[in-house]
């Protein structure tokens, strides 16, 4: 892919465009190991229902990254013409009391997903330490929102360090060199290592661990990586493994608004039948940022998610076509200069969506990396009635669809406990522990422990 960075793209086109350089850079990332996994045994989406999350980019504590972030793109590109917006007259300040009001109205309809937090965001401070130009205690007041509101329901990401000028890691400074092969957007990750890059990775992981921040994943600043992405996958599963042990990292690099499709992708899978199992997903978002742009200076409109009369607009295909629907923004934009245009369109979104669908189950990003983990990475052999599991990774809402099946019971053994799964007659009701009779077999939700396992269908009296 070119230098161009996802910020950009994001604002310029409404379509991904796919280049020799493009595949070429897919082509070279590793699923690693696959189990055997029974034909006849169908993993489907959990609780029968389509995921849906909601990432959001550029966010940190108090920092319009916007603000600070524009003069140093418009310094780096001068030439450009979306870097030269009148960033003086924006506010320096998104506030507390914004992240409050999104943060409520988002959990009051369950709506789950990603919150970015710039570790230094455009080099004004450090959400561990000191943002100069706030109180230590504003702070310590933004963070401590963040851990009550927000953590529910959204995983925490880095957004490398400044989201701008590249951090020496041993200083945590700056480095003195001015281009953009010293932005983060851009060229320094060009030929990185997987060392390099995770030395980068571990660096900005800290400063959010240091602030008390949980985290399994990560997110590139635009072009970050664009070239090195064999790299930065392993990068991330060495960094967030180092740092948190967190079990199944993942990171959020792509969008897809053509007709590719936007499951998420397991990679570098290897330990399966060990006892330290390890992949990494990479998350892929379905939609641009139609909502306010980067800057908040691009107002955008719900129609191009879904229409006023709910029957079309890119969320509308995805989730006809059972793929997890995993829509795209930047806070700046949510916040729009004061105005909150990009919440507006997003509340609108959303109550078309929970209008039209009935089978919509928002995810934050680690848990649908878990599922597709569990999914493509769990060994299943059906052995008549009876189908065996080894999961290296134990997933909520496992959910089988079980064609040709018939039973008058099903029951999930592991260990010493005997789980009896309850009928239920609609597909809708779905939740784990339960199971539901369909035209042509059964569909079953479990909890899947990690390790050995059984499903019995016990046969129907002849």
């Amino acid at each position: 892919m070119n230098d161009t960075s996802r910020r950009q793209f994001l604002q310029t086109t409404a379509a991904v465009v796919a280049s020799t350089a493009w595949w070429a850079v897919e082509a070279a990332q590793l699923n690693g190991e696959r189990p055997e996994q029974d034909a006849s045994v169908r993993v489907v989406n959990p609780r029968d229902r389509v995921p849906v999350s909601f990432i959001i980019d550029d966010s940190t504590c108090l920092v319009n990254l916007a603000y600070f972030a524009m003069p140093q793109f418009s310094e780096t590109w001068p030439q450009r013409l979306d870097y030269q917006k009148p960033w003086a007259t924006w506010p320096r300040e998104i506030p507390d009391s914004f992240v409050r009001r999104f943060g409520e109205w988002c959990a009051e309809r369950g709506v789950r997903g990603k919150y970015s937090i710039v570790p230094q965001p455009a080099c004004v401070g450090w959400v561990d330490r000191e943002l100069p130009g706030w109180s230590h205690r504003q702070l310590e007041d933004s963070l401590q929102l963040v851990r009550e509101l927000m953590l529910p329901n959204w995983d925490i990401h880095p957004e490398m360090a400044t989201h701008t000028r590249v951090i020496d890691t041993k200083t945590g400074r700056p480095f003195p060199e001015r281009g953009p092969e010293w932005m983060e957007n851009w060229q320094w990750t060009d030929g990185k290592s997987v060392d390099q890059l995770a030395d980068y990775l571990t660096y900005s992981l800290q400063i959010l661990k240091n602030a008390g921040l949980p985290c399994d994943g990560i997110t590139t600043p635009g072009g970050f990586a664009g070239k090195v992405v064999p790299e930065l996958a392993q990068a991330t599963l060495q960094s967030v493994r180092h740092v948190y042990g967190s079990e199944i990292p993942h990171y959020f690099k792509f969008l897809y608004t053509d007709d590719r499709s936007v499951v998420p992708r397991v990679e570098y899978a290897r330990g399966l039948d060990g006892n330290d199992p390890e992949c990494v997903v990479s998350i892929i978002g379905c939609t641009g940022d139609w909502f306010g742009g980067w800057d908040g200076a691009e107002p955008g409109s719900p129609d191009q998610f879904i229409t006023a009369d709910l029957s079309s607009g890119r969320m509308v295909d995805v989730i006809e076509k059972q793929e997890p629907a995993i829509m795209v923004c930047h806070w700046p934009g949510m916040y729009y200069n004061g105005t909150e245009h990009g919440f507006k369109v997003f509340q609108t979104v959303v109550d078309r969506l929970h209008q039209r669908f009935d089978n919509l189950h928002w995810m934050k990003l680690s848990q649908i990396s878990r599922y597709w983990a569990a999914k493509e990475l769990t060994t299943m052999i059906r052995i008549n009635n009876d189908i065996s599991f080894v999961a290296p990774f134990s997933s909520p809402d496992f959910t089988l669809l079980l064609p040709g099946a018939e039973a008058t019971s099903i029951r999930l053994q592991h260990k010493n406990s005997d789980i009896l799964l309850r009928s239920i007659p609609e597909r809708r009701q779905l939740t784990a522990g339960t199971c539901c009779k369909t035209n042509d077999g059964w569909l079953a939700c479990f909890d899947l422990p990690k390790g050995q396992s059984v499903l019995r269908m016990s046969n129907p009296e002849k």
